[in-house]
């Protein structure tokens, strides 16, 4: 495998130009555990190749005086609506794991959502912060150790819980469930050492009726979640209106219209697609934010188009920090920015409050 760059090639023009030198310095197993996807990976492939069913609307001789990409999300004024989604273990594509990408997040005024799974312990992540982090969580089948995960967080200074429920099962399986693929000695989730974990269970069970699926969360954890913090809950994985409604019924702060960048459930639309149902269930009175396949500026145009507040991005930055670390990082973001602004400018759109559904044809 090759060394992680000082400098960014010049070929580097997009952040999927990453994806081919990232692959260069990761080893094989943990390149197919970062990059595969459930099943025959339709719903992967979808996420992206689906932004291009949604052509723009070009228009001319808008005022662009004034205009800016920057929002305020949930109490956090960030330079743009682009968020950094939260992956797992993110020293296998960089020794620095998640310590570059806090990095690259602070000097570029981006909000990192930390997975549970990160490779780093949270506190280590926050004190290299310079600026507003939020902490993905897993409710695990030992609540106490959940509850004691959130007050971690909450100390450390997280603004807010992401809390992924599109994947009951693999909060605690998530690296077993890609079964050719074992994590190195020195790379584990160090923030749920010490946890419990549930008892194996019948040896000739397959999914149902184990410990495992029997303590998968419910709208009822949601309930015990929202009494045991204070921080602002915004739940990842909402791709139904009705359960758009539910969650708001039960007290979310936030909706990710998320597919789980297809690793969970092959077969299920690309988000973009799903992204306009939810947020007419929510009708703005909670932000929708949307991850799966964002790959240029414009797709973050069509994202805000179509309702999301702002999108997440995961593995193109993940290969951006396996290529040239915090400096990759960072130039992927001001990438998306860049292209975002050009958009911006020729959809005639002076801010993110000015992007609507008018903006594509």
């Amino acid at each position: 495998m090759l060394p992680p760059l000082e400098q960014i090639p010049a070929e580097i023009a997009a952040v999927a130009d990453y994806e081919r030198f990232a692959q260069e310095r990761i080893a094989p197993g943990a390149w197919a555990y970062l990059n595969g996807g459930a099943g025959d990976e339709w719903t992967m492939a979808e996420n992206v190749a689906a932004f291009a069913r949604q052509p723009l609307r070009a228009r001319v001789l808008r005022s662009m005086q004034g205009a800016s990409t920057r929002i305020n999300l949930l109490g956090c004024d960030l330079a743009a609506p682009i968020l950094m989604a939260p992956t797992a273990f993110q020293t296998l594509a960089h020794p620095d794991g998640e310590l570059a990408s806090v990095l690259a997040a602070g000097a570029t005024e981006t909000c990192m959502v930390v997975s549970t799974q990160a490779s780093i312990p949270l506190e280590d992540i926050a004190a290299a912060a310079h600026g507003p982090l939020w902490f993905q969580l897993y409710i695990q089948p030992d609540r106490e150790f959940t509850e004691r995960l959130v007050r971690r967080a909450e100390a450390a200074g997280y603004r807010a819980l992401v809390v992924t429920v599109d994947a009951p099962v693999n909060g605690v399986r998530n690296v077993e469930a890609r079964a050719s693929f074992a994590l190195p000695p020195n790379v584990r989730a160090v923030n749920l050492d010490g946890m419990r974990l549930p008892p194996p269970g019948d040896a000739g069970a397959l999914l149902f009726g184990t410990p495992l699926l029997e303590s998968a969360p419910d709208w009822a954890d949601l309930d015990w979640l929202r009494k045991i913090t204070r921080l602002p809950i915004v739940l990842k994985g909402i791709v139904d209106p009705d359960d758009a409604r539910a969650a708001l019924d039960a007290g979310a702060d936030g909706l990710i219209v998320s597919n789980h960048g297809g690793r969970v459930l092959d077969g299920v639309p690309a988000a973009i697609d799903l992204l306009p149902g939810v947020a007419d269930a929510v009708a703005g009175r909670v932000p929708v934010l949307m991850d799966g396949g964002v790959r240029r500026g414009i797709d973050v145009l069509r994202a805000l188009a179509l309702g999301a507040d702002a999108v997440l991005v995961g593995r193109p930055f993940v290969h951006a920090l396996a290529t040239a670390g915090a400096l990759g990082v960072a130039h992927a973001i001001r990438v998306l920015r860049a292209e975002l602004e050009l958009a911006m400018a020729l959809t005639g759109c002076v801010n993110v409050a000015a992007i609507d559904r008018g903006v594509l044809i």
